[in-house]
């Protein structure tokens, strides 16, 4: 199976004009595949959560009934991410599944939405929440080989509970930022091929060359997050996850929830109120 679409310039000049439209299905296959795996280790294979060490009831309950996870602000750029990546990619793929409309506006507006929200996240989260709290630390790395022993029988000691995000969660949001940002910086250049607000349309920008690496590029960026964006759906409606989803929605998540999955020494909550340090 061919990975890229080639054409030849009118200089004779063999370049790539394109990924394969068929990785569509095999990205789709792949997350199904991961799904279904996913869902068969939790009902078979997954063993009962034991984590080191105990919380005290005294600073239990302290907490507020409802812990403060999410901001509204940080709640808005979710969602209005979320609505222009679904949009990208529908507008993206349809397409070429057969479905025909007028799909260019569209694809360019929530590409240039979802440029304007990830600029604002990174400013609001590096000079207003915890940065580093999404990045992998130390303790997530030893707890991460301390639950890989105790899953293949090798003695351990049990894994702390989680900081605000787990490893999983800050795996994923590292494979985001790697696809999301090489579509947006792809992205902004293409620009330059269609008519829009920004600025006059200039196809002669770059050299054929340049322009069929960086359509390559922006393919499989964008048939990654097909697999990604997947994958992030189906733990969001999970059982065990949902009460982290009801947070992204609503703010906040319970003490009973917090408490069982989450360290008070890794994720600090005031026990005076529901406003957490990050």
């Amino acid at each position: 199976m061919a990975i890229l679409e080639w054409a030849t310039s009118p200089w004779g000049q063999r370049i790539p004009t394109h990924v394969a439209w068929t990785l569509i299905y095999v990205a789709a296959i792949a997350a199904l595949l991961f799904l279904i795996a996913h869902a068969m280790y939790v009902r078979y294979f997954a063993t009962s959560k034991e984590f080191a060490g105990a919380v005290s009831p005294k600073f239990v309950a302290s907490l507020p009934a409802r812990i403060s996870r999410h901001s509204v602000t940080a709640r808005m750029f979710h969602w209005i991410m979320a609505a222009s990546m679904l949009t990208l990619l529908f507008s993206a793929f349809l397409p070429k599944l057969g479905v025909q409309f007028d799909w260019v506006t569209y694809h360019w507006i929530a590409g240039a939405v979802l440029t304007a929200s990830i600029v604002f996240h990174v400013i609001h989260a590096t000079l207003w929440l915890d940065f580093w709290s999404i990045w992998p630390d130390k303790a997530d790395v030893q707890d991460a080989s301390r639950r890989l022993r105790r899953f293949v029988g090798l003695t351990a000691a049990p894994p702390r509970r989680f900081a605000k995000y787990p490893l999983d969660n800050k795996l994923y949001h590292g494979a985001i930022i790697v696809t999301g940002l090489t579509a947006i910086g792809t992205g902004v250049f293409m620009l330059a091929r269609v008519r829009t607000v920004f600025f006059p349309r200039n196809p002669y920008l770059f050299a054929d060359m340049t322009w069929g690496l960086m359509y390559v590029l922006h393919g499989l960026a964008g048939i990654g997050l097909i697999a990604l964006v997947t994958v992030h759906i189906y733990f969001a409606i999970r059982p065990e996850k949902i009460e982290i989803t009801r947070s992204m929605i609503f703010g906040t998540m319970s003490r009973d929830f917090y408490v069982k999955e989450h360290d008070p020494e890794r994720w600090r909550v005031l026990p005076s109120s529901s406003r957490s340090h990050s």
